[in-house]
């Protein structure tokens, strides 16, 4: 560790001194040395990468190259979509999920159906699900005589393979949307040694009704690597889940989330399983069904929307991100279809923002597409709009701080001193947001490469950090060449 650090602080003020030098010689259409350098040493073209370096209140940028080109912004589209819903729907903004109890409840028996109605809640977590069974056992209900009807017509989203984006079927990320979205569709399974017994012990969460898996496997010795490979877990069979391996006890314990295997049928079997493990019986389905028109017996209330969208940029959860989309189209254009939710985007952009969101390209609200394309000049103007808006602590206290927490906790490029979502695909790889710099100024940076080999440009993307934290001695050059004076003097 002292070793790390050490180089860490050598390559930091190796950055700062090529920063210095380079400042000299810069200006906004050329890439500073730091940042050249690191292409050429990941053999990336120049032309692979968008960036602007812009202070906060100022109309002209430190760097501006090839701020026009419309790039694939991974995962920095979830900026749109979370600045966009904090304007129009508002911070306190909070989904509801409404329930009824169809019939009388007599001696602890629902003579009808109980009915849940989505409204595209992003945060219907195992808590939330639980506390919402618990209010209809406080309600005096201990079995169900009719169904659990879920109405899930708030959203109109085409079924989709979840392999289709990268074959990744049971990664969380890759779960559709839904307007009752349970638990995101997952299952944890939780890992924990048990040495006296030599075996780890393995425990599923939510308990689905008619799924087993299986409850140990051997405790090894030795270092812990991949666990996860080492369990030789098989999800083939959406009932019956096996770990044929075995589990290092120097792990610890551990958390692994999967998405469930037979994803139309996760409703049905986590509230059957909740429902059966609080002691309710269900005489008859879980089913779809459209809610009554009259009042509900009761209401759960999701989070409010700026505690959500500090967990959708925080960890970049995809998942939560297309619920926020697609509630703009329902609560803006009355449809939560992905068309609805793109136009509502394309014209919030070109309002705020005018022509520079013409090259806009709006696939979805997460950033999980090849079709999305954004320029780095719309996304600069985004957060030096976002600075001077009134939902500014929102927004900026979403977004991960370097080296600190969510997905930069691992980051050491400007510890502690840049807000910056990140965006990452296969072939993208992109940071945005606001840098402190040493002279107390703050810098908007946006860079974001596209390119095969896109996730070399990292040391790119630090040097382009560094060299704008350390703006001591950089010179504002002009986008333009100054007019000329009215007297000029004779050379």
């Amino acid at each position: 560790m002292p070793f790390d650090r050490a180089r860490h602080a050598l390559r930091t003020a190796v950055l700062a001194l090529l920063c210095a030098v380079s400042a000299a010689h810069a200006t906004p259409d050329a890439l500073p040395a730091p940042v050249a350098s690191a292409l050429d040493g990941a053999k990336l073209p120049h032309d692979a990468l968008v960036a602007i370096v812009q202070e906060v209140g100022s109309t002209r940028p430190r760097l501006a190259w090839q701020p026009d080109q419309p790039v694939n912004p991974a995962s920095l589209m979830k900026l749109l979509t979370t600045f966009s819903s904090l304007e129009l729907l508002g911070p306190a903004w909070r989904w509801s999920t409404p329930v009824w109890l169809q019939g009388r409840v007599r001696d602890g028996v629902l003579q009808g159906n109980l009915v849940i109605k989505g409204s595209g809640d992003p945060k219907l977590v195992l808590e939330r699900i639980w506390l919402l069974l618990r209010r209809v056992r406080q309600l005096g209900v201990r079995e169900i005589r009719g169904d659990i009807v879920l109405d899930r017509s708030a959203f109109v989203v085409a079924e989709q393979n979840p392999a289709d984006f990268d074959g990744e079927a049971l990664r969380p990320y890759n779960v559709g949307a839904d307007a009752l979205l349970l638990n995101y569709r997952a299952v944890i399974y939780t890992i924990t040694p048990d040495a006296a017994r030599g075996v780890a012990l393995i425990a599923a969460e939510p308990p689905l009704a008619g799924v087993r898996h299986d409850a140990s496997v051997p405790l090894n010795t030795g270092p812990c690597e991949d666990w996860r490979g080492a369990l030789r877990a098989d999800f083939t069979d959406p009932r019956r889940v096996r770990f044929a391996g075995g589990y290092a006890a120097a792990c610890g314990e551990q958390a692994w989330p999967v998405a469930y295997a037979e994803p139309a049928r996760y409703n049905e079997r986590a509230l059957r399983g909740l429902w059966q493990e609080m002691g309710g019986r269900l005489r008859g389905t879980v089913r779809a069904g459209l809610a009554p028109g009259t009042p509900p017996s009761f209401e759960s209330s999701s989070p409010t929307l700026a505690e959500l969208v500090r967990d959708i940029n925080k960890y970049s959860n995809n998942v939560m991100a297309q619920q926020l989309f697609l509630t703009l189209g329902l609560t803006q254009r009355g449809a939560g279809t992905p068309e609805a939710a793109r136009a509502v985007l394309r014209q919030w952009a070109a309002q705020r923002f005018g022509s520079v969101a013409a090259t806009l390209m709006v696939d979805n609200g997460s950033g999980l597409s090849r079709a999305s394309r954004v320029s780095a000049q719309l996304l600069t103007q985004l957060l030096l709009a976002a600075w001077a808006s009134p939902v500014m602590p929102e927004l900026i206290g979403s977004l991960p701080v370097s080296g600190v927490d969510g997905t930069l906790a691992r980051s050491q490029a400007t510890l502690g001193r840049a807000h910056l979502k990140t965006g990452s695909l296969r072939d993208v790889a992109g940071i945005a947001g606001v840098v402190l710099a040493n002279s107390g100024r703050r810098y908007v940076v946006v860079a974001i490469a596209n390119h095969p080999n896109a996730n070399a440009a990292r040391p790119a993307l630090d040097a382009l950090l560094q060299w704008a934290a350390s703006d001591a001695s950089l010179p504002v050059t002009p986008l333009e060449p100054p007019p000329p004076s009215p007297n000029p003097t004779p050379q």
